[in-house]
């Protein structure tokens, strides 16, 4: 019983751990300081990576470099995902205005 609640915790604290925007600094073409915001997976969507980018640049706003969408092949070769799910993979690259 105790192995069972370890695991359902475990697996609990993964996906809310996994529901935020992982945030990298970096540096834009023109030279100011970017963030590469990396939102993929079936926890997290745009709406994660646009939340972060509002944290990070406040009431400056920001100007999106790049952006990218790509969908994940399971592992196995499979297209139907983990468990049937698809996933993708999502990150942009954003910069504060100043």
């Amino acid at each position: 019983m105790q192995k069972i609640i370890v695991l359902f915790s475990t697996l609990f604290l993964t996906f809310v751990l996994n529901g935020c925007a992982t945030v990298k600094e970096t540096y834009s073409q023109d030279g100011r300081k970017a963030y590469a915001l990396n939102c993929s997976g079936a926890a997290r969507g745009w709406d994660k990576c646009y939340a972060a980018a509002g944290e990070l640049c406040k009431t400056k706003g920001y100007d999106i470099v790049d952006r990218t969408t790509e969908d994940l092949v399971a592992i196995g070769g499979s297209t139907s995902g983990f468990y049937g799910g698809k996933t993708k993979e999502r990150s942009m690259v954003i910069a504060c205005k100043n």
